[in-house]
C-alpha cells in the first residue's frame, strides 16, 4: 500500500483541493439523514475533505479518514478556515479502521471504494457493516468503466493488470494507484452478502455507479 499511498500524496500535493463541490448526490441524503435525526457520518477516503466541509457546515457530527497525509492536512486547514471541526485521521481503508462497532449513523466512500483488489474491498465493506449502527446507512459511489472505445486516445494510459478485474496505472495523473473495475452485479453483490440491504442504486451524472444501503 506504500504506492497507494505515495500516489495520492503526489497527487494531493501537486493538485491541492482536486475537488471542492461535494458529489451530487449528497445535498440530497444530507436533507434525508437530517430529518431522520442521523449525527455521526464518516467519510471514508476523505481526500481533501469536500464532504467534511459541506456535513459540518451543515451539523453533523462529521469524521473523516484517508491514507494521504497531504489530504488530510489540506482538509485540517480547509476545516480551520471555515471555522468548522472534524475528527480527522490518516488511515487505510481497507484494513481494521480505528473505530468502535456502531459507532456511526452514516458512512459515505465515494470514489475511493474501487482503488484496490476486491479482498480488500470485502474487508473495506465489512468494515463499514460493522462501525455502522443498526438500521445505519452506506452510500458509496465507484467508477462505470465504459470501455476503450469511449475513451479519447489522450486519455488512454498504460496499465498493468495485477489481479482479476484489477489493474495499476502506470502513468498519468493516478500513477501507482490501483482501480477494480465494478459493475452493477458485483457492485450489488458484495454489499448483500456483507448483510446490507440494498435500497437504491443508480448512475450520477458524472457516470459513477451509486448505490445506498442500510445495515
Amino acid at each position: 500500500m506504500k504506492i497507494t499511498k505515495k500516489g495520492w500524496d503526489r497527487i494531493f500535493k501537486e493538485k491541492g483541493k482536486v475537488w471542492v463541490k461535494p458529489q451530487e448526490d449528497i445535498p440530497k441524503l444530507s436533507r434525508k439523514w437530517k430529518k431522520e435525526g442521523m449525527k455521526r457520518i464518516l467519510d471514508l477516503g476523505c481526500g481533501t475533505g469536500r464532504h467534511l466541509v459541506y456535513l459540518a457546515k451543515k451539523g453533523f457530527e462529521a469524521y473523516g479518514i484517508d491514507i494521504a497525509e497531504e489530504g488530510i492536512k489540506i482538509a485540517r486547514k480547509w476545516l480551520e478556515k471555515e471555522n468548522l471541526r472534524a475528527d480527522l485521521k490518516v488511515g487505510d481503508i481497507y484494513k481494521t479502521l480505528p473505530y468502535k462497532d456502531g459507532f456511526f449513523d452514516a458512512v459515505i466512500c465515494i470514489r475511493t471504494l474501487n482503488h484496490g483488489k476486491i479482498e480488500w474491498i470485502r474487508k473495506a465493506i465489512k468494515e463499514m457493516h460493522r462501525i455502522l449502527k443498526p438500521n445505519g446507512y452506506v452510500f458509496v459511489a465507484v467508477h462505470k468503466h465504459r470501455g476503450k472505445k469511449h475513451i479519447p486516445k489522450e486519455k488512454l494510459y498504460e496499465i498493468k493488470w495485477i489481479a482479476p478485474r484489477t489493474y495499476v496505472m502506470l502513468n498519468g495523473p493516478e500513477k501507482g494507484i490501483p482501480h477494480y473495475r465494478f459493475n452493477k452485479k458485483i457492485l450489488i453483490k458484495e454489499f448483500r452478502r456483507t448483510g446490507f440491504k440494498i435500497l437504491s442504486f443508480w448512475i450520477d451524472s458524472e457516470n459513477y455507479y451509486c448505490l445506498l444501503g442500510r445495515k
